[in-house]
């Protein structure tokens, strides 16, 4: 049963970031060998950890596109679903691009200064394929790298035994855990590849694990050298993003997936209860939250969530979750309930209210949160999958400080100047630059802005 408890009984540590790993020296010996050893490593870790370890890693074009076309055949609601929330996630992109304007203006006669947005060369995107091949996530990370303009896109996700060498495999015992099938041909999820296929990825790679990160960061014989390292994973890939930042840019350092609900008498007990186990059957260390000044409806919620997890497939993850991780907090009013979920700063934030200025009020309240769903029809589940939202999002506490994955991260703002010497401005940005290097002991640069200085009162 969720525990239940009252806001003035919530301890610090439920607003501290929540951290499972332990994997620092582990995976800082997979960077250091991948880099010095390249393709080499490579094949010894994926050896150890994978159930394919093939001749080569790139998994030809023209394999990605038949799984597409098979998928089309044999599961078109599937093939319609990802092409239609890819248009959707590229529509968004594109509009979030279009917000990042490029411009010139001077700003004192004869200072122009500017802004340009220019899409990174090469952006590689990991998609996890454990117990959940996250197709969806090929969506997220590649459709906005689209968007952008990237030039290539590099996806690397964990390989599988092809459906060539599967009979040869099983007659050896070998494509298991522990007994990878070796020198095959490269091969990945099928619905992955299908994804990869639609979504416009340039490359794929069969490829999982630190040793992913590793190769897209520092460039191997076969994985080339990208620019900015996109995508969810467990700790060890978590841990290979933070290593490997500074030499490639990452989006961002994501934990155990959360839900925070704020609702109101007028939510109904069965759609909160299925949010909180939408998240919750992601991983045992997954954290569905509800907050509400309504007692009655806190105890529906908790009695509708024992009912839905008898008839959930995923029902051990999702009891683990919410027994462990899982809360309703009963707080005074929405207000209170509000300046909780500012100080938590969740993954998903949810507003489960009736339209009206009270939603109004509650929506302009709460500033930290990685996407916020608002309204009784706003599944969080949607931003999951099919409304555009991008769905890798900040978790942690990190939703104070940063937002979710967008096109901006495959965007590099840079800046222009122009001068025209024939300005007022320019004689007097040569000025103060002359007075600022000197007070800084910086002779060159009051020589530099001498020098023009010079040259500007002499043109007049």
């Amino acid at each position: 049963m969720i525990r239940i408890q009252k806001a003035d009984e919530i301890g610090e540590s439920f607003f501290e970031g929540r951290d499972f790993g332990d994997s620092l020296e582990a995976v800082k010996d997979v960077l250091r060998d991948v880099k010095s050893n390249g393709d080499e490593a490579l094949h010894r870790y994926t050896a150890k950890f994978d159930l394919s370890n093939p001749a080569a890693f790139e998994i030809p074009m023209s394999v990605l596109k038949d799984a597409a076309d098979k998928m089309k055949k044999d599961n078109p609601d599937l093939y319609k679903s990802i092409s239609y929330s890819h248009e959707l996630a590229l529509r968004f992109a594109q509009k979030q691009k279009e917000s990042f304007g490029d411009f010139e203006t001077e700003l004192e006669p004869g200072v122009f200064t500017g802004q340009n947005n220019i899409a990174v060369d090469k952006a590689g995107v990991y998609v996890p394929a454990g117990r959940f091949p996250l197709v969806s996530s090929v969506i997220m990370t590649v459709t906005p790298a689209v968007a952008a303009g990237v030039k290539e896109i590099i996806l690397c996700t964990p390989p599988r035994v092809h459906p060539a060498d599967r009979d040869d495999a099983q007659k050896k015992g070998l494509g298991i855990p522990g007994k990878p099938y070796t020198g095959g041909r490269a091969y990945a999820d099928d619905n992955i590849m299908a994804a990869a296929y639609i979504c416009g990825v340039t490359k794929a790679f069969a490829l999982g694990g630190s040793q992913a990160i590793a190769a897209l960061a520092f460039g191997t014989q076969s994985v080339p050298k990208v620019d900015v390292v996109v995508g969810p994973g467990n700790k060890f890939v978590a841990e290979a993003k933070k290593l490997v930042y500074g030499t490639v840019g990452i989006d961002m350092l994501a934990g155990p997936t959360e839900v925070f609900i704020i609702a109101d008498s007028s939510a109904n007990p069965e759609w909160v209860a299925a949010d909180l186990l939408a998240q919750a059957e992601h991983d045992i260390v997954a954290q569905p939250i509800l907050a509400t000044p309504d007692e009655n409806l806190a105890r529906k919620v908790a009695d509708e969530i024992e009912k839905q997890l008898l008839e959930l497939p995923t029902q051990q993850t999702a009891r683990t979750s919410v027994q462990d991780f899982g809360r309703i907090i009963i707080t005074k009013d929405l207000d209170e309930a509000a300046m909780i979920a500012n100080r938590k700063a969740p993954e998903h934030l949810e507003l489960a209210m009736s339209e009206g200025t009270e939603r109004d009020r509650i929506a302009s309240t709460v500033h930290n949160y990685g996407s916020l769903f608002i309204g009784h029809s706003a599944a969080e589940v949607f931003g999951d999958y099919a409304a555009g939202l991008n769905h890798t999002l900040p978790t942690s506490g990190s939703a104070r400080f940063t937002g979710g994955l967008s096109v901006r991260m495959f965007l590099k703002t840079v800046t222009t100047l122009r001068v025209d010497s024939g300005g007022s401005g320019a004689a007097q940005s040569a000025r103060a630059a002359k007075c600022l290097g000197e007070a800084e002991g910086l002779a060159a640069h009051a020589q530099s802005a001498n020098l023009r200085l010079k040259a500007f009162t002499n043109s007049k």
